[in-house]
C-alpha cells in the first residue's frame, strides 16, 4: 500500500523508487503483483506518467484507511502519543499555524502535532489526498477549492481566517496618495511576482489582468526588498509588509484588492482519525461556533 501511494504521489515508478529508496524494478514488480492479486489495472501507463484508473481511485481510499489503522495500532501497542501531520505553505506557517497549534494543544495536551512547511501548494494537496498529511493550510478564494486559479483534488475545506493583501511601492511613487487610481493608471508599471503558481501571483492576475508587466523576483522577502528599492510594485500579504509600512520604507497604494482566505483542507473520509476532528474544531472561527 505504501508503494502504491508513492506511485500515486510521484506519478512515475522511477520517482517513487527514489522516494522509497528502492530499485525501480522492485516498485514496478510490487505494483504489478498488486494488480494481479486484485485482477484489475490500477494505473493507466501514459507518456506523462502513471494515472489512476477508476479502480485505482477506489483503492486509494482503502489504502489510506488500512495504513491509518496500521499506524494507529502500532502507536497503541508501543504506547506512543497520537500524531497529527499538518502541512502549511511556508509563507503562512510562521504567522498563522501557531494560533491553531495553541488552541489544539489546549484541547488535546497529549496530541503530537508536526507542522511541515512546503513551498509548493501542489505538494500539500497531493500529500493530503494520499494521506501523507492529515490536513494542510493554504491560501485560496471563492466558494470552491481552487477558485484562485489552481487545480485541486476533491477535498473538504474550511475557511478559517482572512489574509488581506496590499499593493505596495517605494516612497515617492507617482500613485502614492492618489485616491483609488483606475486600473488604466497602472499601465506601464512593473509588477514584482513569484512563480505563476504562487498565490499572490494568481491573486494579481485576478485583480489586475494584463495591465502591468510582470517581473519575476522570487519569494515574498525578495519582492518586498525589490519594491523598497523602487524596482517595481508588489501585491503582498499585509502581515508581510506591515513593519515596512510603519517604518516608511514602503507605502500603500490605494488600489482595492480582494482578500485571500486562509483555508484548511483535509480528506472527508479521514475525519474519524484521532486528533483530526480536534484540529477542525480548533480552527473554526469563534463566530461560527454554535453555543
Amino acid at each position: 500500500m505504501r508503494i502504491f501511494e508513492a506511485v500515486v504521489r510521484h506519478r512515475t515508478v522511477t520517482d517513487a523508487a527514489v522516494a522509497l529508496d528502492l530499485a525501480p524494478s522492485s516498485v514496478s514488480a510490487q505494483i504489478r503483483a498488486l494488480e494481479r492479486s486484485l485482477g484489475v489495472d490500477l494505473f493507466a501507463r501514459t507518456t506523462k506518467g502513471m494515472r489512476l484508473t477508476p479502480q485505482g481511485e477506489r483503492l486509494l481510499t482503502w489504502s489510506r484507511r488500512l495504513l491509518d489503522q496500521a499506524e494507529q495500532a502500532r502507536r497503541e501497542v508501543r504506547g506512543e502519543a497520537e500524531r497529527l501531520r499538518l502541512g502549511a505553505l511556508e509563507t503562512i506557517a510562521a504567522t498563522h499555524a501557531p494560533r491553531v497549534l495553541t488552541t489544539l494543544t489546549g484541547r488535546r495536551p497529549g496530541l503530537r502535532v508536526d507542522v511541515l512547511p512546503s513551498m509548493r501548494r501542489d505538494d500539500l494537496l497531493a500529500d493530503v489526498a494520499t494521506g501523507r498529511l492529515e490536513a494542510a493550510l493554504l491560501l485560496d478564494t471563492g466558494d470552491t477549492l481552487g477558485d484562485l486559479g489552481f487545480t485541486a483534488p476533491p477535498l473538504s475545506f474550511l475557511d478559517i481566517d482572512t489574509v488581506p493583501l496590499v499593493l505596495v511601492a517605494a516612497p515617492g511613487h507617482r500613485l502614492h496618495g492618489r485616491p483609488a487610481p483606475a486600473l488604466s493608471e497602472l499601465s506601464g508599471e512593473r509588477l514584482l511576482v513569484n512563480v505563476p503558481t504562487c498565490s499572490f501571483h494568481l491573486a494579481a492576475d485576478r485583480a489586475f489582468g494584463p495591465a502591468m508587466e510582470r517581473v519575476q523576483a522570487g519569494g515574498v522577502q525578495v519582492m518586498r526588498a525589490w519594491a523598497e528599492q523602487g524596482l517595481g510594485i508588489a501585491l503582498l500579504p499585509e502581515f508581510a509588509v506591515s513593519a515596512a509600512l510603519r517604518a516608511g520604507t514602503l507605502v500603500r497604494l490605494d488600489v482595492a484588492v480582494p482578500d485571500l482566505g486562509l483555508r484548511l483542507v483535509w480528506r472527508g473520509d479521514r475525519e474519524s482519525l484521532p486528533g483530526l476532528r480536534d484540529l477542525l474544531y480548533a480552527t473554526i472561527p469563534e463566530s461560527r461556533v454554535s453555543v
